[in-house]
Order: C-alpha cells, then structure tokens, then sequence
C-alpha cells in the first residue's frame, strides 16, 4: 500500500508539472508596423534609442502655460483618479492571493449552561483554536496569485494609458484654443477689411452713377457674413473652455493661454524600431498582461483536474471530557488531513478549461490587434504632419498670392476695370485661405500630439 501510494504520488507530482510554467511571451505580428511618410511600400526601420517616443511630456510641450494645464489635469482628473483608485482595489486583491498560502487560524469559544431536573446547574466551556493550510502541491494558489500579479500590472498600464490620454487631450484642447484665437484675430481683420470695401462702394455709387446698387448690398452682405463667423469663433472658443475645464476638474472658465505663433514643438521624429513602440505603449502591454492574465487562468483551471490536499488542526483548552466535568480544564488536540480528488463535476471542468483557453486566445488576438493598432496611429500621426507642414508652406505662398489680388481687384474697380463680384470673391478666397492655413498649423501641432500618445507617452 505505501509503495501504491508512492507511484501514485509521483505521477500526479509529474503529470502536473506543466502547471508551475511561467508565462513567455509568444510571437506577435510587427512586420511592416509603420509605414516610411515618403513611401507607398517601404517600412520605417529607425534603429535610434534616444527617440521622440522616450520625450517626457515637459520636453514635448513647453510653453509654460500649457504645463501649468497639464499639471492641474493630472492632479484633478476624475478618470485618472479613479485609474489610482483601481491600481488600489488591485493591490488587496493580490495581498489577499499571497495570503492564500498562509494557514488560517480561527478562535470560537464556547461555554454552557445546563440543569437536568432542577439539579445544580453544569457550567461547561471550550476556548478552541482552529488552523487549516492548503498544500497547494498541483500549483493552484500559485497561479491565481500569478494572475493577481499580472492583473495589477495591466491595471497600472491602464493608469499610464489613462495618464497618457489626459496629457494628449489637453494638449490638443489648448492647441485647439490657440487656433481660434488666431482665427478669431483674421476674421476681426477681414471685417474692417470689408466694412472697408462695403463703404467704398457706397462711396463710389453716391458719386457715380456707373456703379449699382448691388455692388453695395453684396458688399454689405460680405460684411455681415464675416461678422457671423466671428461670432461663431467665438461660440467655439468658450465650448473648448469648457471642455478643458472639466478635463482639469474645475468649473467652466475662461482659460490662460499663449499665443500660436509662439509655439516651439518637435519637428524631427525619430520613432524607432517596433520592439521598442511595444515597451513604450502602456496600452498594447496593458493586452499583453491581460494575454498572461489567462494564460494563468488556464494553469488555474488545469490544477482543478487535480486533488486539493488541506491539513486541519484544533487545540481547546476545555472542561468537557464527555460525559463527565473537569476542573480545571485540560487540554484537547487534534489533527486531521483531507484529500479531496474530483471525480465527475457534471463537465463543468473540462467546460472551464475551454472557456478560460478560448478566453487566452481571445487575449492574444487582442494584443496582435493592440500592436497593428499602435502601428496605424504613428504611420497615420507622421503622415499628418508632413501633409499638414507641406499645405502650410504652399498656403503661405497662395495667402501671399490673393493679397496681391485683393489689392489689384480693388485698383481695378476704381478703374472700372473689374466688378464688384471679383473684389468680394477675392476677400473671401483670401479669408478662406487664411483660416485654412492657420487649421494646417494647428494640424501639425495635433500630429505631434497624437505622435507623443501614439509612441506611448514618452517616460511622462
């Protein structure tokens, strides 16, 4: 019978040895992840370690004032408290694994008070103190507290992901507000510039009669038009206010800012090789631990298969010794283990062991996807850029161009060499262009933003 039990013992120790097996990171997907600006086909393959994804936000975004915004963001965010709240329910749930494999001690006491038949009442008492320890020989609170371990992990990588979304968001808002003020600044300008073009019409009707009313009431139409999209600026500047303001916790208010012509960011990126974009993005190794997270959950539904072995002991100091009493009392001791082996569980099992392995690949398909996706947003953060520095530069030249022409147009009216039409359509291609080469900027200051998320949030 002990040699039984000894072959018996080491199968079961041998055949769950695979059951103490850490998690390794399988092969992912990372061919081609980011796609070179200048080409249709060929890949980013930068091998540079001090790169733009390693910037601390403070090195990213300087003006002073929009540190002063991050700052307060990330003191007052309710989502990213409440990211510090979840790293803290995590952190007890992995205490309490750990302390899974501590025996647990309990202490009952017990007394009585007994009378048979009106006879002299029987005082009895026990003071017991019970212990009970799991053996966990087939590696079941082991892997429960891996995944504990893992799930804390990824919730810190969702606290980093939710710090890095904080940082980008008011980035972007603040930028935002920097473009309709300069918006605001050209309307305003063009405005006097079309009163300006509205008076001299009426100016020139009074005086001769070669020029039409219409000239004037399309001249005075422009005008109100422009004045409609200042006001509209205006109504986008105190949305965006407000929106920042409850991204930093506080009430709605007018928010301090610079200008955007005084902006310094990044204008060379150097992004680097794909391993390095997996280290840095908090998001695809936040799908990461959560891919280990089942992988351990697999392990712990594996060990179900197996015996659960728990050794329960009892000390009591009592003066129960049956049938009779005695004082003082005396000590009682006892130890038992227990062997618990499933045998038929209805296949709830064999169903949990597919479930947590469909749950893994599940995971894993996840993190391929988490990797693809970090790949997109750098190829499509560097393509905004350059396609928003090219339109800017060519916009400058075509703002300079209907200048010109805004000024010629007015020359030949005089002259009555043009009409009325071609000076409000001169104005309004130069307003356009204006407006739109201020947006460009602004899109350049956007791509660095989602650049700096897309790479991880720098070491923040």
């Amino acid at each position: 019978m002990k040699k039984l039990l000894t072959i018996m013992s080491a199968t079961l120790l041998l055949s769950s040895c695979g059951l103490y097996n850490k998690y390794e990171r399988p092969d992912v997907n990372t061919t081609g992840l980011v796609r070179d600006t200048a080409s249709v086909s060929d890949t980013l393959a930068v091998r540079d370690t001090a790169n733009f994804g390693n910037l601390p936000w403070r090195e990213v975004f300087t003006d002073p004032q929009l540190q002063a915004l991050i700052e307060q963001g990330l003191e007052n965010n309710v989502d990213l408290l409440n990211a510090a709240l979840n790293v803290k329910m995590v952190e007890a749930q992995l205490t309490a694994a750990k302390l899974a494999f501590v025996p647990s001690f309990t202490f009952s006491p017990q007394g009585t008070l007994s009378s048979w038949d009106g006879s002299k009442t029987t005082k009895t008492y026990s003071l017991p103190v019970q212990a009970s320890w799991s053996l966990d020989l087939f590696g079941n609170l082991l892997s429960q507290k891996r995944s504990a371990q893992t799930a804390l992990l990824a919730t810190k990588d969702y606290q980093l992901v939710v710090k890095t979304q904080v940082i980008a968001n008011i980035a972007n808002m603040y930028y935002t507000l920097l473009m309709l003020d300069r918006q605001l600044e050209i309307v305003n300008e063009m405005s006097g510039v079309t009163k300006e073009t509205w008076d001299m019409m009426k100016g020139l009707k009074e005086l001769s009669a070669g020029y039409n009313s219409t000239s004037v009431s399309s001249a005075e139409a422009n005008y109100y038009s422009v004045l409609a999209q200042a006001a509209d600026l205006k109504r986008q500047i105190r949305e965006t206010e407000n929106s920042l303001s409850l991204m930093l916790g506080q009430s709605a208010q007018a928010i301090k800012r610079g200008r955007l012509e005084d902006q310094n960011l990044p204008s060379k990126f150097s992004t680097g090789i794909p391993l390095q974009m997996l280290n840095n993005r908090p998001d695809v190794h936040y799908a990461e631990m959560s891919l280990a997270q089942c992988f351990y959950n697999v392990q712990t539904a594996r060990s179900r298969f197996y015996p659960s072995i728990t050794i329960s002991g009892s000390g009591a100091f009592t003066n129960s010794s049956g049938a009779g009493i005695v004082n003082p009392g005396k000590w009682l001791l006892s130890a038992v283990g227990s062997l618990v082996q499933p045998l038929f569980m209805n296949g709830q099992l064999i169903a949990g062991l597919k479930v947590a392995k469909a749950e893994q690949e599940q995971a894993y398909n996840t993190w391929q996807n988490a990797v693809l996706q970090a790949g997109n947003e750098v190829s499509n953060a560097l393509v905004l850029y350059n396609t928003s520095d090219e339109r800017s530069r060519l916009e400058q030249k075509q703002v300079a161009a209907l200048r010109r022409a805004v000024e010629d147009t007015k020359m030949l009216y005089h002259d009555r060499s043009s009409n009325y039409l071609e000076v409000i359509t001169a104005e309004t291609n130069l307003l356009n262009a204006e407006l739109t080469k201020v947006a460009d900027d602004f899109y350049k200051m956007q791509a660095v933003v989602n650049l700096y998320q897309a790479l991880g949030g720098g070491t923040n």
